[in-house]
């Protein structure tokens, strides 16, 4: 058996407002920005500031508030769309910088919103294979980085944060079985086509999508509205699965930590799901979608506010980029 035994995260100093966005978009309005996505002000990491510098943030206030001594981690990944480097990982830059054993293994693995859960099921396997006892598994993103001064819609939703988790062989939260899924067909709707191997120069290129959005060769794009059908239909189907594979009945869960990808989406997934209010987190108001670390920033602020309590069962999910989904069940003791 696999466990969860201790979540901590960080989010940047620089804070950007609603008030300050429509500044640079008149045609918006403070209040249109946060009803149509729910947020009311995003984090944002600094010039000089990396998804490898924030992990590392978010562990060393892991380690200090779980009293967590790092030679006792053997096995470190961490998920990341926008890496220090091509190479070396960032995963092994850290294993040194954190004082983590030589002796420990380390890797980056790039996935987006699916990525908390992914890393959790490999964890889970890493344990169960007697490979490692105790793996530190890393989410950090500055997508705010990849995206065009002009593109409104994703600085409104986007904001920048890491998180950190330990996962062992005991804890305070049972790690159960996965439904895991990959649509690589859909890979276009939310992409960042220049800067890697495929197309190394940036281009300059942009058209003009359906939904009257820029699409910018050179920065991120995201096909909204293929991306919520997506999800719409991905979803349900996944929550059945997870039921499914924990031998479990749906009013037995007692909590849900989806993936924050906007209010809207998250209102609409709960309404087709038929899943209570009182149950379901929606919180992006100050954080934004930070992509890979929503759903630990979310049973984060859910355990140290009282939301989820010892005994329940919490289902988590993350969709998106890939495109790629996944969830399970975890049982808080």
């Amino acid at each position: 058996m696999a466990f969860i035994k201790a979540i901590s995260y960080y989010l940047p100093e620089k804070v950007v407002t609603n008030e300050e966005l429509v500044k640079e978009f008149p045609e918006w309005s403070v209040e249109k920005v946060a009803q149509k996505v729910g947020v009311d002000s995003r984090h944002v990491a600094a010039e000089d500031e990396t998804a490898g510098d924030m992990a590392e943030k978010a562990t060393r206030k892991l380690f200090k508030e779980y009293k967590i001594d790092p030679t006792t981690i053997d096995f470190l990944m961490l998920c990341t769309q926008s890496p220090d480097y091509f190479l070396p990982s960032t995963a092994c830059v850290l294993q040194d910088k954190l004082g983590i054993p030589t002796s420990a293994g380390a890797f980056d693995y790039n996935l987006g919103c699916s990525g908390c859960v992914y890393g959790m099921a490999m964890a889970k396997g890493l344990i169960a294979a007697g490979i490692a006892k105790n793996v530190l598994l890393l989410t950090a993103e500055t997508y705010n980085k990849y995206l065009h001064p002009s593109d409104k819609s994703n600085r409104s939703i986007f904001g920048d944060g890491a998180a950190a988790c330990l996962i062992s062989t005991d804890g305070f939260a049972e790690i159960g079985e996965f439904s895991l899924g990959t649509d690589g067909s859909g890979a276009d709707n939310l992409i960042v086509k220049t800067g890697a191997s495929r197309k190394k120069e940036p281009t300059g290129k942009f058209v003009e999508d359906e939904e009257g959005h820029i699409w910018y060769d050179d920065y991120l794009y995201m096909n909204g509205g293929n991306i919520f059908n997506f999800t719409l239909e991905a979803v349900p189907v996944m929550m059945k699965e997870i039921l499914e594979k924990n031998k479990l009945e749906k009013d037995q869960i007692d909590y849900y930590v989806f993936h924050q990808a906007n209010k809207f989406m998250l209102n609409t997934i709960r309404k087709v799901c038929v899943l209570p209010k009182d149950k379901f987190y929606v919180n992006l108001a100050s954080t934004g979608n930070t992509v890979s670390s929503t759903v630990l920033i979310g049973l984060k602020e859910c355990m140290d506010n009282g939301t989820i309590k010892d005994g329940d069962k919490v289902m988590i999910s993350g969709f998106g980029v890939g495109l790629s989904w996944g969830g399970t069940v975890l049982k808080f003791v």
